[in-house]
């Protein structure tokens, strides 16, 4: 944002320190105004013709700008992708607990790569590490969805699965 004498249009739009229209008037004008009222020419828009400026206190201005800024960032959930990785001879106990891990990054708002490693001759029958994928989607299906089909790169099949945004039903209780 340009202030004062960094504005370089030779005639712009005032607004005032009210908020009124002053009108088109010379740029020197327009800063003599604004140093008259011991305030800022800032220039608000400075694509359109003439540039629109405006008179204010440019300190405050900024403030108010980076408080809000600030109060928007908290308000946004970062969403990170959280991996899960599996084997296709994983005992029964062990996926549970990946589902439950899953699970639980999900709820939170984060993505979920699901990675099956093949290791040595496991590579002979990648329909074992599916099988189990297709199990984990199927088990996540009510808080998620997967992006993409699981795609078998090198010794790795793999699928990303996004928090699905169709809201949960809750039922009352009671009756």
């Amino acid at each position: 944002m340009r202030v004062n004498k960094e504005i370089r249009a030779p005639r712009v739009r005032v607004i005032g320190a009210n908020g009124e229209q002053v009108g088109i008037i010379a740029l020197y004008e327009a800063i003599r105004l604004a140093e008259e009222a011991e305030l800022d020419l800032v220039e608000i828009v400075p694509n359109s013709n003439p540039p629109v400026c405006k008179v204010m206190n440019f300190g405050k201005y900024r403030y108010d700008q980076t408080k809000r800024e600030k109060e928007n960032k908290k308000t946004q959930h970062q969403m990170k992708v959280k991996e899960v990785k599996i084997k296709p001879n994983i005992g029964v106990h062990d996926l549970e607990t990946k589902l439950r891990h899953a699970r639980e990054f999900i709820e939170e708002g984060d993505k979920v790569k699901l990675t099956c490693t093949f290791r040595g001759r496991e590579m002979m029958h990648p329909e074992f590490g599916q099988k189990l994928v297709d199990q984990m989607l199927e088990k996540l299906s009510d808080i998620a969805q997967p992006e993409a089909p699981a795609k078998l790169m090198g010794k790795q099949l793999n699928v990303v699965l996004a928090p699905s945004t169709k809201k949960k039903i809750v039922k009352p209780q009671g009756n």
